[in-house]
């Protein structure tokens, strides 16, 4: 069923909403629309790093909010898989703890991790909505900002470690100094 003029109106002011305190965040890279032709999701997505991306995407006709990470570089995905491992947390607890941190208490919030298309790799939490009017309400849009600093709180150290060892892989490396042979 398409979109009406007034919940058109409605998901502008929302996204413009979230586009400006989101480009306000030096945390989060540029922002990039992604939407689906058929409008039947919204998506914008923000840089966070070499093939990966923090997403809040609204998907009207469920109706629904679902915020994330996605890649397209499937070893991303298997490191980030693998941090999870490590942390002896399931995903939704390796998630609720970024939620937690970013003043949100949502206990084993729900985390969807598949492939899209054939070509992204999501970790998501889905936000359901009764309808469109409450992307008006302020206490779903800091809702939703908080539910996506907690996946930069979650996710992000990974990535950031990930970065630190793929800039050390291309620095030269420097001989070590002879030992004075007295």
């Amino acid at each position: 069923m398409p979109l009406s003029d007034e919940q058109r109106e409605r998901i502008a002011a929302f996204r413009t909403y979230i586009a400006d305190a989101v480009g306000n965040d030096d945390r989060y890279g540029p922002a990039t629309r992604c939407d689906r032709e058929d409008e039947s999701t919204l998506a914008m997505r923000f840089a966070a790093g070499p093939s990966c991306w923090f997403e809040i995407a609204l998907r009207p006709s469920i109706p629904q909010i679902r915020v994330g990470f996605l890649t397209d570089d499937r070893w991303r995905s298997e490191e980030l898989e693998q941090a999870i491992q490590d942390s002896g947390d399931t995903m939704e607890e390796f998630v609720e703890v970024g939620f937690e941190e970013a003043g949100l208490a949502w206990e084993e919030p729900p985390v969807e991790h598949y492939r899209d298309s054939g070509k992204y790799f999501y970790f998501a939490t889905p936000l359901a909505l009764e309808d469109l009017d409450e992307l008006e309400q302020e206490s779903l849009r800091s809702k939703v900002l908080r539910m996506l600093d907690g996946y930069l709180i979650a996710f992000g150290p990974v990535l950031e470690a990930d970065d630190d060892d793929e800039a050390h892989e291309h620095e030269p490396v420097e001989p070590a100094e002879k030992a004075d042979s007295d």
